[in-house]
């Protein structure tokens, strides 16, 4: 039996200084959706999800579109996904905190690109603890 409170996640998280994430839900037939126009601190991210702060409350189980910029790139990541909780933030400022679970990468429609996943190894390994570091090695 699994202790309470064991980590059950199939990919570390990590956390990458100043990431930042804007949100667009997806179309609803010939709506245009459009990105927050705000960018909200991202808490932690991984290969499979996201947990990010903001203002607006966003629905469990919506499914989003997240536009998300990495201190030091010049471009941005944007991943699509589904709301898997949210809850109340005790971060000033945000209101909410939100967990996002990133579609499965692939090539077809609907899919996450795998240049994506490789770019968050690369974060991974860039920002992972000290203690994950020493063992993996």
């Amino acid at each position: 039996m699994e202790a309470k409170g064991s980590e059950r996640r199939a990919h570390k998280r990590f956390n990458v200084p100043g990431a930042t994430v804007s949100v667009k839900l997806e179309k609803f037939f010939f709506s245009r959706r459009r990105y927050v126009e705000e960018f909200y601190p991202v808490i932690e991210i991984s290969r499979s999800g996201i947990r990010f702060v903001g203002q607006r409350l966003l629905s469990a189980t919506s499914k989003v579109s997240l536009k998300i910029a990495i201190p030091e790139n010049d471009s941005f990541m944007v991943l699509k996904g589904r709301v898997r909780w949210t809850s109340s933030s005790s971060m000033a400022n945000y209101r909410y905190q939100f967990g996002v679970q990133f579609n499965p990468y692939g090539k077809k429609k609907g899919l996450n690109d795998p240049e994506i996943l490789e770019k968050i190894i690369m974060l991974e390994k860039r920002f992972q603890s000290d203690d994950d570091k020493s063992a993996t090695h």
